[in-house]
């Protein structure tokens, strides 16, 4: 492990209370590597307190947590890259054996799994959150043919390949949701390896809004969706769009056969549309899909050449 520059991760906003132990902790868990603190305009001292912690400190204007991440994957360069928050939510006693863990399987993603011991369920105090989870998992996992445990945890170890590939338009805590979805596209390694979360210590407040952010994550999950697998999503709407003209051209149809005479036209005409741009969006499906393949083929290519 030694042979690895390991860059460590902690995107910041307002984590005075915390910043100190997390910096100090991984000091002492991996000598070797460089922390960097990217704070995100703080109004608490987090700064100075990572500083005077011997952490590498910047800053990103820009508000949103993915906006940190997104400058510090532009900006740092290393072998393995760990992204942690700055809560102390997270334990740094189980570090090595993850770097470990991620070295041996070749991956390019690890993912500190809280959901599959309980510990999550039973130190979070946030409602919600756990269905939340949950709910975001099932679904990733019935789209995208996966068994991942744990979605939307902070704790991940990257390549350098994932980090120099990796892109996307999104802004805040939405971060997590689309990195796996990414990784799972894509075909990536992912691997998990469980953790026990802790909760936020007293005094320490979250930043994350259950029903705002909550709904944020679920729009991306269908944007992602529509994004990398377009035939399933416009194929799911030509289905229902197709369904609903063929049941609004019933009564016309059992109008022409009793009356030889169509009465109610504006039906007609309205289910014979619906036909129309079922089969429409069933070809933009096709064709989307087949620009998705060929877009997931050059990726790999330039994946595997990212040195």
């Amino acid at each position: 492990m030694n042979t690895y520059k390991i860059a460590v991760l902690i995107p910041c906003y307002n984590e005075a209370l915390t910043i100190r132990k997390v910096v100090e902790d991984f000091k002492v868990s991996l000598p070797n590597a460089e922390i960097f603190v990217y704070d995100n305009n703080s109004t608490d001292g987090t700064i100075a307190i990572a500083k005077e912690a011997g952490a590498v400190v910047h800053r990103e204007k820009k508000q949103g947590k993915a906006n940190v991440v997104f400058k510090m994957f532009r900006e740092i360069d290393a072998d393995l890259y760990i992204m942690i928050d700055g809560d102390d939510t997270y334990p740094v006693d189980c570090i090595n054996e993850m770097v470990n863990k991620f070295v041996e399987n070749n991956c390019d993603m690890l993912v500190g799994d809280r959901l599959s011991n309980q510990s999550y369920k039973n130190e979070n105090k946030r409602a919600f959150h756990n269905f939340g989870n949950s709910l975001v998992r099932n679904l990733i996992n019935v789209f995208f043919g996966s068994e991942l445990k744990d979605i939307l945890s902070g704790y991940r170890i990257f390549s350098r390949k994932f980090v120099k590939n990796y892109s996307s338009s999104i802004k805040g805590f939405e971060l997590e949701t689309d990195l796996s979805i990414y990784a799972l596209h894509y075909g990536l390694n992912i691997e998990e390896y469980s953790i026990q979360y802790r909760d936020r210590p007293e005094g320490s407040v979250s930043k994350l809004n259950t029903f705002t952010d909550g709904f944020k994550v679920i729009k991306l999950f269908f944007n992602l969706v529509r994004l990398y697998k377009p035939l399933l999503f416009f194929g799911s709407v030509s289905l229902i769009l197709f369904i609903l003209g063929l049941l609004f051209m019933i009564i016309p149809v059992k109008e022409y056969f009793e009356y030889s005479y169509v009465y109610k036209v504006p039906t007609l005409i309205f289910s014979i549309m619906l036909i129309i741009v079922a089969l429409l969006s069933f070809a933009t499906g096709l064709i989307l899909d087949n620009i998705s393949i060929i877009e997931g083929k050059n990726f790999k290519v330039r994946y595997n050449n990212t040195k």
